[in-house]
């Protein structure tokens, strides 16, 4: 996984430094992989990095490429997580075409992670991307 950056933004340092040190642990590696991904995606430009319903939260403002991306732990269910995407994005539905047998995933809403299993890297990174560029896709 890639190596974490700094909080530009004091409240989502706060959401952070809140939650419990072994999801906490995990949130950074899923925050420093979607920030790397950004970089390595044409088209994506600058994220910003903020608080949406008290989850930190990635958008594209810079090119209005992408879909928020949120995560979150799952409050309810100790050692496990989420990353979280617009319910009528259509993006959950087009991971599960793609990666049926890697992911867990909540609705139409998300992919659910646990503190014990690292998530699978390679697809988690195409995810990502993909929901980095979805307004580029919606484009063409």
């Amino acid at each position: 996984m890639p190596r974490s950056r700094r909080f530009a933004d004091a409240d989502v340092k706060a959401a952070f430094a809140a939650y419990p040190s072994d999801v906490k642990a995990c949130l950074l590696s899923l925050r420093a992989l979607i920030f790397d991904t950004a970089a390595k995606t044409e088209g994506v430009g600058a994220l910003e990095e903020t608080l949406k319903w008290r989850q930190p939260s990635y958008l594209t403002p810079e090119t209005k490429s992408g879909s928020t991306i949120r995560l979150d732990r799952i409050a309810k269910q100790p050692g496990r997580y989420a990353l979280y995407f617009h319910c009528q994005s259509g993006l959950v539905d087009r991971f599960r075409e793609l990666y049926p047998d890697r992911f867990t995933f909540e609705g139409k809403r998300a992919l659910i992670f646990e503190v014990a299993r690292k998530p699978p890297e390679r697809p988690l990174r195409h995810c990502i991307a993909l929901a980095l560029t979805h307004h580029l896709r919606k484009k063409s």
